[in-house]
């Protein structure tokens, strides 16, 4: 008998239970059944109890005829039901992907518009941006989407997490690992001038990568790869009696344990991307252009996110750790937001405005986007490379699997990861990063050209209160109306995180915690908002003329034409 099927009929019963009310005590909890029980403390009082219930014969009674006539549940059915529901938690039920309803999933979620934008700024011509370094970060969207039914599968199929399956997990995460080579390899071969592997040969493996991944989502489940199977089979792992038999080794490894291969494409997705970050920070001076400084900062984030996943897994995924997940989940959000800023700000500096969101243009050859045109043909200030590819592929190579063994077989020998510590957790989720912040803070001192990130509109280039001022009271009516419509979705948005998080609508008026908290979620935004800034001066700048003719001139325009 299938598990689909014991569980059907296990339900089955317990909606006779339920509609027969009476009889509901048989599905209550254990600590209830045992009041039931001390109410018929004789055997033969319990067994003539239990008949009233279930068609067990009485030997006393050879009548056919029973009060209740309800088959008989096998009692195999029961124990597996019974196993499956105590070892299975709402929790384990949330997909490590797929966490639409808690806050890892509403920041997830709120990720994915800033990262289009970023796109749309980084794609703008006039930035000449690597083709296949744009592609790169375009192809991170299949990532992205790969999460969602690979996390569904994992949930539907197995009761687990993303997290723990293991050659899903690291299927996944191998597409994250080809957007950083493409993104390394466009902007490295961009700023060297080296020629590289063919552009089209590189975007149809990623393709083709993506495609194979759909392949054994599809077919994985049914020809036996099981929750905890390894990703690539598990190539590179020791056998447990090896790793058992190391000198410092003092524990068992978890069940959970990533592979050897996932976690090299962890610590490869890593390096990876701190190479990209440091190939973009001197982007700058092949493009003569320091706001692609301000990219390098904004991937800040995007970085941690990554370490804050390590961290997770370095912990066997425990779920005392879960705040990991949704400062991952924040990091990205953050990160995302950022990258995104400046990404228009390269854009602006390249000549970028808003009538570029029109998408009919008054004229195909104006001025302006001739001198935009002619800006993008200037070439590259290329720079000699200090490695060759070849080298830097041998210290990646190196970096990954010398980490990869380090974690997984180091790990066994000491007490941390076994009893986790979130003091210990945030240390490594805030202080690997902050050792890169210090790297690129003492390479801007070097420089000394732009160290830090500057916010848009506070500096050459972005978006200002003056330009909004040209206006005059339309221009100040435009903006007062653009920040009351902005923050007019903070207390909807801040309760609606409230309810995601703790399935409850908040009571502002009697609940002092849940004010407190909506509050809370209000300010944690405040200090956000001030990220889209350009976006809010943006939309001033665009509403100013709907406002002088609707508002603040209304009816002029009429009187003067009568006149």
């Amino acid at each position: 008998m299938t598990m689909r099927l014991r569980v059907a009929q296990l339900l089955a019963v317990a909606v006779l239970g339920v509609l027969d009310g009476s009889h509901t005590q048989a599905f209550s909890p254990a600590g209830t059944r045992l009041s039931l029980v001390s109410q018929y403390p004789s055997q033969a009082q319990a067994q003539a109890q239990a008949r009233q219930y279930v068609n067990v014969p009485d030997s006393s009674n050879t009548s056919s005829r029973y009060k209740y006539r309800l088959n008989m549940i096998d009692p195999t059915m029961v124990s597996d039901i019974s196993s499956l529901m105590g070892s299975t938690s709402s929790s384990s039920l949330v997909s490590f992907a797929d966490q639409g309803q808690n806050l890892a999933g509403i920041f997830f979620q709120a990720s994915l518009l800033p990262y289009l934008g970023f796109l749309y700024f980084l794609s703008f011509r006039g930035n000449r941006t690597p083709e296949l370094g744009n592609f790169g970060w375009q192809f991170l969207l299949l990532f992205v989407l790969s999460t969602i039914p690979s996390g569904l599968v994992t949930k539907a199929t197995y009761g687990s997490t993303l997290a723990d399956c293991d050659w899903l997990h690291g299927g996944a995460e191998l597409l994250l690992t080809i957007t950083n080579v493409l993104i390394v390899l466009g902007f490295s071969n961009a700023s060297t001038g080296a020629a590289g592997p063919d552009k089209n040969k590189l975007k149809l493996f990623g393709f083709g990568a993506f495609g194979a991944f759909c392949v054994a989502l599809a077919l994985g489940p049914n020809i036996g790869f099981e929750n905890h199977s390894a990703f690539l089979f598990g190539l590179g792992n020791l056998p447990s009696e090896t790793a058992m038999s190391l000198p410092w080794v003092t524990h068992s490894e978890p069940i959970n344990a990533l592979s050897i291969p996932t976690w090299a494409i962890h610590f490869s997705s890593v390096y990876e991307f701190l190479f990209a970050m440091g190939i973009i920070w001197n982007f700058a001076e092949v493009t003569n252009n320091p706001k692609w400084k301000g990219l390098t900062w904004g991937m800040l984030p995007l970085h941690a996110s990554g370490i804050a996943a390590c961290t997770y897994h370095f912990f066997y995924n425990d779920k005392s750790l879960q705040f990991l997940v949704e400062s991952q989940a924040f990091l990205t959000l953050l990160g995302n937001l950022l990258v995104a800023i400046a990404a228009y700000r390269i854009a602006a500096s390249n000549g970028w405005t808003l009538e570029e969101l029109n998408p009919f243009p008054p004229s195909s050859t104006s001025a302006r986007g001739l001198a935009i045109d002619e800006a993008a043909a200037v070439p590259l200030a290329i720079s000699p490379a200090k490695d060759s590819g070849a080298v830097l592929a041998a210290k990646l190579v190196g970096l990954t699997a010398a980490t990869s063994y380090i974690v997984k077989y180091g790990e066994l020998g000491i007490d941390i990861p076994f009893t986790p510590n979130p003091a210990i957790a945030i240390a490594i989720v805030a202080g690997l990063p902050a050792i890169t912040a210090y790297n690129f803070y003492s390479k801007g001192k070097e420089d000394g050209g732009e160290m830090g990130f500057s916010f848009p509109g506070t500096g050459e280039g972005g978006l200002s209160m003056a330009d909004v001022k040209k206006y005059g009271v339309s221009g100040t009516v435009a903006y007062v109306i653009t920040e009351l419509a902005f923050w007019a979705v903070a207390f909807p948005v801040a309760s609606t995180a409230l309810y995601q998080s703790t399935g409850h609508w908040p009571d502002v008026i009697n609940d002092t915690t849940d004010r407190t908290t909506v509050l809370g979620f209000i300010f944690a935004g405040a200090n956000v908002a001030r990220l889209l800034v350009p976006i809010r001066l943006g939309a001033a700048l665009a509403l100013a003329p709907w406002v002088d003719d609707n508002i603040i001139n209304r009816g002029k325009s009429g009187e003067e034409e009568e006149s």
